[in-house]
């Protein structure tokens, strides 16, 4: 009898969890539609715990993620590491020569390249759409502050990550496109392909912006973040490596290496960094939530980590350009975590 009651009440234990967490989806759910989500996936330890799809969105749909793209760049690097193809500090120089030529661009190392903190400027490539191939990227590049002190957040290191991981692909005996790379080393092992890939000047794939994937997808590749990169009992990626993307810089304590970061700010760098103040308000709240890492990109695009709480969320909307963004209800980041990880 004993043994009856107690699976019983056990049953009525997880019937009423079942219950709490459905309430608690139907929340998240509520608020992601409202302010034009059109997908969303909860993962926690692993397993699918919330999923909605509204405002036309669909689990087959691929979104494009924006500059949600940039966080790839750094685990095509940390995938990199392992294969011995290169270092996080490594000077850039060393492989593309070009930038040999300026006394700030000399430098500058691959961590400071993907942390934003190079201090290269890409002028005549600042305008909407005037997007830089890879090589014209590193023509471009003027290094306008001492590496390491001055955060900029922009789409040129990125193609010219892009132009250095071509060379070191190369130099390899390797397909030079860094996104096929990407797909080998990484992808294909876990399960997941975009569903579209943008290529810009040159036929390249964008590495900064191009990336378009179901939110299943992107949540499976940030499960796979969550665990280190490990997948299937394989370590993927080299870890140490791994674990300096999440490492905020003295320049920019909330972005990593292509990875925002929950951590404190003052006041002084949010007003300084445009993005601290529309791209999100996680900045400065790491008591709250302890470690969240994002991906994020315009309209909203996004791609939280949460270690502490065992936790992926996943959030999409159909809104990346920017004339759209501006119709968009407000958004907060910290309100949308904070609502996703109440009990």
């Amino acid at each position: 009898m004993w043994l009856r009651r107690t699976g019983m009440a056990a049953s009525v234990a997880i019937a009423m969890a079942a219950a709490a967490q459905a309430q608690d989806c139907a929340a998240l759910a509520a608020f992601n539609t409202e302010r034009a989500g059109v997908s969303l996936v909860v993962l926690r330890g692993g397993e699918l715990v919330c999923e909605d799809y509204a405002n036309g969105g669909s689990a087959e749909a691929g979104w494009r993620l924006a500059s949600g793209t940039k966080s790839f760049s750094g685990i095509i690097a940390a995938a990199a590491v392992q294969d011995g193809l290169l270092t996080l500090d490594e000077r850039v120089s060393d492989t593309l020569p070009t930038w040999g030529e300026d006394p700030f661009l000399r430098e500058v190392t691959l961590a400071e390249l993907l942390s934003l903190t190079s201090g290269a400027d890409f002028p005549g490539f600042r305008r909407a759409g005037r997007m830089p191939s890879y090589d014209e990227a590193v023509e471009a590049a003027v290094g306008l502050a001492e590496p390491g002190t001055r955060f900029q957040y922009g789409s040129g290191p990125f193609q010219v990550f892009g132009a250095l991981m071509m060379v070191k692909l190369d130099n390899a005996g390797l397909d030079a496109d860094p996104q096929a790379y990407l797909q080998r080393r990484v992808l294909d092992p876990i399960g997941v392909a975009p569903t579209e890939w943008v290529a810009r000047r040159g036929g390249l794939p964008h590495l900064p912006a191009g990336a378009a994937f179901t939110a299943r997808d992107w949540a499976q590749f940030g499960q796979f973040v969550l665990q280190g990169g490990r997948w299937d009992g394989r370590q993927l990626v080299d870890s140490a490596a791994l674990e300096r993307l999440f490492e905020g810089s003295a320049a920019n304590p909330a972005y990593g290496l292509t990875w925002w970061l929950a951590a404190p700010v003052d006041a002084d760098l949010r007003a300084r960094i445009p993005q601290l103040r529309r791209a999100t308000d996680l900045a400065g709240h790491d008591a709250d939530f302890g470690l969240v890492w994002m991906a994020a990109g315009a309209g909203r695009q996004r791609l939280y980590v949460v270690p502490d709480a065992d936790m992926v969320i996943v959030r999409q909307t159909d809104r990346v350009m920017a004339s759209l963004m501006a119709r968009a209800p407000d958004w907060s980041d910290r309100d949308f975590v904070a609502l996703a990880l109440s009990d």
